[in-house]
């Protein structure tokens, strides 16, 4: 992990083309903005990982449904 110390108004370049600008600084609060190519995608943590828990339980209802299935033509197929 790289840690930088940044003042407001100040930025970070990451790869040329996302700019990450720290806009206001209050307490212990930062507000940044991030200027990225819309190709990528960002995400607050909290909603990344309520993504990450959705993807993996559509795989394993997917893993369920796929398993009924199976067993409901498997008859079906003598």
């Amino acid at each position: 992990m790289l840690i930088l110390s940044r003042s407001k108004g100040q930025k970070i370049i990451i790869n040329d083309n996302i700019i990450l600008s720290v806009i206001e600084v209050s307490g212990d609060q930062v507000r940044i903005g991030l200027e990225a190519p819309s190709n990528v995608m960002i995400y607050r943590e909290e909603i990344y990982d309520a993504i990450q828990r959705q993807n993996k339980e559509a795989i394993e209802i997917n893993d369920d449904v796929h398993s009924i299935l199976q067993k409901i033509t498997s008859p079906l197929k003598k």
